[in-house]
């Protein structure tokens, strides 16, 4: 019991700083973040229920995006799920992107 408590402690002192760190970036950012973690998710989704690469560029073509350059870098983010050998659940691939994304965005400013 007491290594969970640890682990848990560990987890909420990752944690925290992440969640002080988001709030500093501009909405854009945080929006950048959220989108491309849910199409990293779906495209994990879609690589462990067995559709094939070219099948999820395909639904991407078809697809509707609000701005010009997010068909193109949603192909990208697909093509490199895809290219993962990750087995993760595809709410961990969200986080996972999310923070990574967080943390690129704040190294650049």
């Amino acid at each position: 019991m007491r290594a969970y408590g640890l682990t848990l402690a560990a987890f909420f002192l990752v944690a925290l700083p992440l969640g002080a760190q988001a709030k500093t970036l501009g909405n854009n950012d945080r929006y950048m973040c959220s989108w491309g973690s849910d199409i990293a998710a779906g495209a994990q989704q879609s690589k462990l229920s067995g559709v094939t690469l070219y099948a999820a560029r395909k639904r991407l073509q078809v697809r509707k995006f609000t701005k010009p350059w997010m068909r193109m870098t949603a192909m990208g983010i697909t093509e490199q799920t895809y290219n993962s050998q990750s087995r993760l659940k595809p709410a961990a691939i969200k986080q996972t992107y999310y923070e990574q994304c967080v943390s690129h965005a704040l190294a650049r400013r």
